[in-house]
């Protein structure tokens, strides 16, 4: 399990970096959510191997929005004000570039962690 918060500082979390832009802008291409939704689905969808805490998620929130990958709205429910967001059209080049990035990475490491003797460069 990598678990992650705004105070870890380890190499799982090293090299985890850019990882919760890419689950974020997945999650949120199936619709709409709000923070802490975001954060139990990355649990529930991960089945517990993955594991990012509010310090983690909504920054990297807050950054998609001012690059214009996303936008948010806020909205009552039960009574609750909450803060979602959702995929632009910039969201989605971008998330359809960082998935291809990551589908090319995985495949590389996995070839060497198998003797694979010939990784595509990236």
């Amino acid at each position: 399990m990598v678990k992650a918060d705004a105070t870890t500082n380890s190499t799982a979390t090293s090299f985890m970096n850019g990882v919760p832009e890419l689950l974020l802008l997945r999650l949120l291409q199936a619709r709409e959510m709000y923070g802490y939704e975001l954060v139990q689905a990355i649990r529930d969808e991960t089945r517990d191997a993955v594991q990012f805490g509010e310090g983690v998620v909504y920054p990297v929130l807050h950054a998609l929005e001012k690059d214009g990958a996303l936008k948010s709205r806020r909205k009552t429910v039960n009574g609750r004000s909450r803060v979602y967001y959702s995929l632009t059209a910039a969201g989605r080049r971008r998330l359809g570039d960082l998935t291809a990035t990551w589908l090319k990475v995985s495949e590389a490491i996995q070839g060497v962690l198998t003797g694979a003797r010939h990784a595509e460069a990236i």
